[in-house]
């Protein structure tokens, strides 16, 4: 072994601890104290390293209360944000579950183990999809202005949504489910969700 390798193995110990301390407190004074107390979601949270979903130069602030941004205009939310979407959204082995976003993103990571099959698509392509995907479950990883009927027209009847929605410039969670072929949608706690610029909507007019 290397001296250089001797150096390095215990400074990579040691930020090994340091994060799986950050993600413990995460849990303890972010996630139950603002009421994500369900067991299933704090598991999932406490096994999925956050740090591995950050550009390298934030990874010490993997665990912040707040976004973090990942370039291109996107961000990681809040642990808060997918602890809340987590809880509602309540993903079960029997659920055919779509997200929008990233594919290889924290929240996808958290959601493959809990759901009986998982489908992704980028929030760039999702206003483009076409056909009945027959999805039981629809979580959007940000908030939308409006939400494009393609999302819709791939949730099942009786389907559940999960997402942030923007209105008047105020980010809260919703939910909502699909009755009779129309998509409703239930603001819940406002909570500071990144917005998605691509489901912003359309400017109008004022005098």
């Amino acid at each position: 072994m290397t001296l250089t390798e001797e150096r390095s193995a215990p400074e990579t110990e040691t930020a090994a601890m340091e994060q799986s301390s950050a993600r413990h407190a995460m849990i303890v004074s972010q996630l139950r104290t603002s009421g994500v107390n369900e067991p299933w979601v704090l598991s999932a949270m406490a096994a999925v390293a956050r740090e591995h979903f950050v550009p390298e130069a934030m990874r010490d602030a993997a665990y912040i209360d707040r976004a973090i941004p990942l370039g291109n205009g996107r961000f990681l939310a809040a642990p808060l944000v997918h602890g809340k979407m987590l809880a509602e959204a309540a993903p079960t082995k029997t659920d055919k579950v779509l997200l929008v976003g990233d594919g290889e993103g924290y929240l996808a990571t958290l959601l493959r183990p809990l759901a009986g099959s998982l489908d992704t698509v980028d929030p760039a392509a999702a206003a483009g999809m076409t056909g009945e995907g027959g999805y039981s479950l629809v979580i959007i990883d940000g908030a939308v202005e409006e939400l494009p009927e393609a999302i819709g027209a791939q949730m099942a009847e009786g389907g559940r949504i999960v997402t942030g929605l923007t209105v008047r410039g105020v980010s809260r969670l919703a939910t909502g489910c699909k009755t009779a072929g129309t998509v409703s949608l239930l603001p819940l706690a406002e909570l500071g969700i990144p917005a998605l610029p691509e489901f912003a909507a359309p400017k109008r007019w004022s005098f």
